[in-house]
């Protein structure tokens, strides 16, 4: 039996040296000369998934996509993922998983949100292209590489805002609000206006978000609560009114029926999203709740993050039974900062005030960063800077990234109904 074994061993390694004897006999296969990279919408907004193909391969020739992207303080960012081309030269990224890479499944956009910085930790790190009022877009260059050569290559344009946009800074000095409005171009058929706000980073979070919001025809505001001139500096003792007295100004200024308004509100400004629909139902329709909270008063805290007309709010279950349209919760179930998953599932077994289930989307694996415009690089560390330290907010990039694919469309449908 050993000798046998033996003798079945040298066989298969004379097959292998013979095999390794006749390809370095026939050279390295030639790398294609006829390459293209196709793409469906070579100019789209950020928002918009695109569907990439590399054309003109050898069959079975091996490959790798690369990406790359410079932010808006002129880092450059990259990504990659290796394949090898079907029978019929074609490496369809949609249909594909890469051999290695920067991702790891199937991702026809695996090469966006991948990117990763060219200084510093990925997973400390967040693509930023810049101010959407002055830089609307981004280029994304895609080249294919075979061996040692570079063989083909195109570069699409990602797009923050439509032309004919129209913005306005708002000051605390002179609108009694720091905010940026954005409305949508003239010709545009006019949506239900939208004000949004962030949670304890403090600043305004979601330009971006309100410059493609526009950009489809919603009148929207990005506000700033605290953190930022003439505001507190910190998330404490924040009047509702303030909030009021925004979204009165973004429906005077869009000239929106009354009917129409809706708030998004991320982190802890969930909680403000849900006080302000649950308070006024005749000003707020709808609210998105992103990563929420259901509570306002957290055991061992004793200060006061809302109030309203000069009290502090003091909820341990927000109350959503007055809201007149729908409360929509997103959220991860590996959070780590909170549990906004149980928080979402809460909010989907109450009722509003007609008696209709609010509504929430809990993805597995992913964390904090749950929600938002997707296909953009993102960390899942953010820096405290009170503390000076890195905090984890759960789940894997990935996780993250297709939870905002699929997310990212439902608020849409909620806020274009």
């Amino acid at each position: 039996m050993m000798r046998t074994g033996v003798r079945t061993a040298l066989g298969a390694v004379l097959v292998s040296l013979l095999a390794s004897a006749a390809c370095t006999a026939e050279g390295p296969p030639k790398a294609s000369t006829s390459a293209r990279i196709e793409v469906d919408r070579p100019a789209a907004f950020v928002d918009e998934p695109v569907h990439l193909r590399v054309t003109g391969l050898q069959a079975g020739e091996p490959v790798t996509v690369t990406s790359r992207a410079v932010d808006g303080k002129g880092m450059e960012w990259s990504g990659r993922a290796r394949y090898t081309a079907d029978g019929d030269g074609v490496v369809d990224l949609s249909q594909r998983r890469p051999l290695s890479g920067t991702f790891q499944e199937t991702d026809g956009m695996g090469l966006f949100w991948s990117m990763r910085p060219r200084k510093g930790e990925a997973d400390e790190s967040w693509f930023a292209s810049g101010p959407p009022t002055t830089q609307p877009s981004y280029e994304v260059r895609f080249a294919v590489r075979s061996g040692d050569r570079e063989i083909a290559h195109r570069t699409v344009t990602r797009r923050w805002r439509a032309d004919g946009v129209r913005h306005e800074r708002l000051t605390v000095e002179d609108d009694r609000m720091d905010a940026l409005l954005f409305l949508p171009p003239s010709s545009a058929a006019r949506k239900a206006p939208v004000l949004l706000f962030g949670g304890s980073e403090g600043g305004r979070s979601f330009d971006g978000e309100a410059a493609l919001l526009a950009s489809r025809g919603h009148p929207a505001l990005s506000l700033c609560y605290f953190a930022c001139a003439g505001r507190p500096k910190e998330l404490r003792d924040i009047d509702l009114e303030y909030f009021v007295r925004a979204a009165r100004l973004l429906r005077s200024r869009s000239g929106a029926e009354r009917d129409g308004l809706a708030v998004v509100g991320g982190s802890r400004g969930s909680e403000a999203a849900q006080l302000l629909a649950q308070y006024h139902p005749d000003l707020v329709r709808d609210a998105v709740a992103l990563a929420p909270g259901t509570r306002t008063v957290f055991p061992g805290h004793d200060r006061v993050s809302w109030t309203r007309a000069g009290r502090p709010v003091r909820f341990e279950t927000i109350p959503l039974d007055r809201v007149r349209g729908t409360v929509l919760a997103v959220a991860g179930d590996k959070d780590r900062l909170w549990l906004s998953s149980a928080a979402a599932e809460s909010i989907a077994g109450r009722a509003n005030a007609s008696g209709t289930r609010h509504r929430a989307l809990v993805y597995e694996g992913a964390g904090h960063g749950v929600s938002g415009v997707p296909y953009q690089a993102a960390g899942t560390y953010i820096h405290d800077p009170a503390a000076d330290r890195w905090v984890d907010l759960g789940g894997t990039q990935a996780a993250d990234a297709r939870a905002k694919a699929d997310s990212w469309p439902r608020i849409l449908r909620l806020l274009d109904r």
